[in-house]
């Protein structure tokens, strides 16, 4: 399967858009997510 390249806009508002009512997850707002709570980790040596 290829992988369609997304528009900067379309993956912004993906990052905003959890995806809530269904089933599935947005990738793009679980990476957003996700960086920013590995941001927010005091703990995390990734990030410093």
């Amino acid at each position: 399967m290829s992988e369609v390249k997304k528009k900067p806009q379309d993956n912004s508002a993906d990052q905003q858009n959890a995806n809530k009512g269904t089933s599935g997850e947005n990738a793009a707002h679980k990476a957003g997510r996700d960086n920013r709570a590995n941001q927010k980790n005091p703990n995390n040596t990734k990030t410093k």
